[in-house]
């Protein structure tokens, strides 16, 4: 960041730029991160129903 107002005020639009690019790609990896969540708590499910199939096989 700048030091100065009179910085901040040249690179503003540098600055806009920066920011927007960050939160463009933090909402990225976020999106990313709920979809793998997703797909460890599917598999999550389909592992436990295969054991309790098995668990009602050796009973």
């Amino acid at each position: 960041m700048p030091q100065s107002q009179e910085d901040m005020r040249a690179y503003a639009d540098l600055l806009r730029a920066d920011f927007e690019s960050y939160i463009a790609d933090i909402q990225e990896y976020f999106r990313c991160l709920d979809a793998e969540r997703a797909r460890a708590l599917q598999e999550a499910r389909e592992v436990s129903e295969d054991y309790g199939r098995l668990v009602e096989l050796l009973d």
